[in-house]
């Protein structure tokens, strides 16, 4: 079933070559790793399971990781009637709703398709945002599910999170190091700058699909909420209070930053800008405020 939410070809194709590249490299992984540690059953034993993992129970270890908890209509009526009323809008299953006890304001939603996804949002971000940002919040969080990018970057993440694992299990164990003939020395090398190669391909590649996938969202949201200007006040009041949150506050949930509505590290990008999360704010408050305009809706002073 397709949804109301606005349809976006440019994000489509991003995510179709996304995969494509990222399947001949997860495929050149997988050979390189037999070759090296001549046990194929081993590698595609751990593979296949790995990713079976993330895909089936990305909602539940996303949850658990940012200590988010499946909530009633009895508990948060307010937060399940904006839910229900964009899905209805939107002509779109119902996802899981959940809420996560953290100070910082943010919202994401993860899943493997629109019949198995779940919205949560911070208490935080509850406290903070008035009714019609928090509806422009959801709207940008439920376009993510409808338009399929959430569960695109959850398979691919899994390239970068195997190759990434070896690597830390090759640098903490010691692996490189100790008294060891030359064949394993070698063989580890081997694995070691494969996983390297492979990891920062697969970071560079999910960080241009997630950023372009938060504009898609934003525009999708503007365009089904007809309010431009509060997914703008929502975006500049909540990357100003997490600005303003301990470093020391944000470390475990910056692990999670391409999942998030804003990224939890309330800096702008500088020259890291091509390997962040996320568009700078003022390129997403821009193109709201061109949607804006074309709408007709004109924008509060300072959101534009």
């Amino acid at each position: 079933m397709r949804s109301r939410f606005r349809s976006d070809r440019r994000l489509t194709v991003r995510m179709t070559v996304t995969l494509f590249l990222l399947g001949l490299l997860y495929v050149g992984f997988v050979a390189a790793l037999i070759v090296l540690l001549k046990s194929w059953v081993l590698v595609a034993l751990v593979a296949a399971g790995m990713l079976g993992a993330q895909y089936w129970f990305s909602d539940r270890i996303a949850l658990f990781a940012m200590r988010g908890r499946v909530v009633e209509r009895e508990e948060y009526p307010q937060l399940h009637a904006v839910v229900d009323r964009l899905c209805a809008i939107a002509d779109m299953p119902k996802p899981v709703v959940a809420v996560s006890e953290m100070d910082m304001p943010n919202a994401f939603a993860t899943g493997r398709n629109p019949d198995n996804a779940v919205v949560c949002v911070t208490t935080g971000l509850l406290r903070r945002l008035e009714p019609a940002e928090l509806e422009g919040v959801l709207a940008h969080e439920l376009s993510h599910v409808a338009h399929k990018d959430v569960a695109v970057i959850t398979v691919a993440s899994f390239l970068g999170v195997l190759a990434g694992l070896i690597v830390r299990f090759a640098l903490y164990s010691g692996l490189l190091g100790g008294r060891k003939d030359q064949n394993t020395a070698v063989i580890f090398a081997g694995v070691l700058g494969v996983s390297l190669a492979v990891y920062a391909t697969s970071f560079v590649l999910i960080r241009a699909l997630s950023r372009y996938r938060e504009l898609a969202a934003d525009r999708a949201a503007a365009l089904l909420t007809g309010r431009p200007s509060a997914l703008a006040s929502a975006l500049t009041k909540v990357s100003g209070d997490i600005a303003r949150i301990p470093s020391k506050d944000l470390r475990t949930a910056q692990a999670f930053n391409a999942f998030y509505f804003t990224p939890a590290d309330g800096r702008e990008p500088g020259l890291s800008r091509f390997f962040a999360t996320h568009p700078p704010l003022q390129q997403r408050l821009e193109q709201l405020g061109r949607i804006s305009a074309e709408l007709g809706e004109p924008m509060v002073p300072g959101e534009g």
